[in-house]
């Protein structure tokens, strides 16, 4: 026979349940009134700094913005006046281009500024201004903060103009570490640096520098052309060996030497 339900300890149950429910309301209210008090406190004491340093850091959000907006927009411009500069070249109007490029050349040394600069040289040597050129291709030249490509054509473009005014073994030093197959300038720089080996009577280094811009394939065909033809011409073999479909040797080509160089004293 069953025992009937205890009562008393179901109301005791009841009473603890009641009990640890207005325990954790209490500490939910004392953990938010502390948390709140903690609050207070903190912006008692940092409010007004922390407001001051969100505002500041908002402003110089948007003012960056504003320069980046800026400083788009004037690329955009510089970069249409470097195209109508171009046009202005294409068309030999070399006053015109030259007043659209000396703005965008004093804007710094970046890729488009030292490109400008490099184009107000070539039309100074266009019009005969030498000398205003050489400063020009000096300045680029020096300038650390100028893309490198462009600094070596710097050196290559006043090495060039300068030519025949220079020493030969400053022809040499100037332009011998890009005179290095691999180099991208080798073909341009290894032909001054040939012709400067030719003015020293140095026949032999001249002729093997020819003969290596001859067979390096990033040259343009033009230089490539000549260089064979002045190796040719000092003795050296610029021409690779041709085979035919199994491998064998054929007949080298035999192409007309031109712009023979003559013997030096002769």
């Amino acid at each position: 026979m069953a025992l009937p339900p205890d009562k008393n300890s179901k109301s005791e149950e009841k009473k603890a349940a009641q009990l640890a429910a207005q325990q954790d309301v209490f500490l939910r209210e004392v953990d938010d009134a502390l948390r709140q008090d903690q609050v207070e406190s903190f912006m008692s004491s940092y409010g007004k700094p922390l407001i001051a340093l969100i505002v500041l850091g908002l402003a110089a959000f948007g003012g960056w913005l504003y320069w980046e907006h800026r400083q788009t927009k004037e690329l955009e411009s510089r970069t249409e006046t470097f195209v109508q500069a171009l046009d202005s070249v294409q068309a030999s109007n070399l006053d015109d281009a030259k007043a659209k490029l000396e703005p965008i050349a004093a804007a710094g040394s970046d890729g488009e500024a030292t490109a400008s600069r490099l184009m107000l040289a070539a039309i100074a040597l266009e019009q005969d201004k030498k000398a205003d050129a050489l400063k020009i291709y000096k300045q680029v030249a020096a300038d650390e903060k100028a893309p490198k490509p462009l600094r070596d054509l710097a050196t290559i473009r006043e090495v060039a103009a300068n030519f025949d005014a220079m020493k030969p073994q400053d022809v040499v030093d100037r332009l011998k570490p890009m005179a290095a197959p691999g180099n991208p300038w080798f073909g341009v720089a290894g032909e001054l640096v040939g012709m400067a080996y030719l003015k020293q009577d140095k026949k032999d280094q001249a002729g093997a520098l020819f003969a290596a811009i001859a067979k390096e394939e990033g040259v343009n065909d033009a230089l490539r052309s000549r260089a064979r033809q002045l190796a040719a011409v000092l003795g050296q073999d610029a021409v690779d060996d041709v085979v035919d479909d199994k491998g064998e040797p054929l007949d080298k080509p035999i192409g007309k030497i031109v712009n023979a160089v003559e013997p030096a004293g002769e």
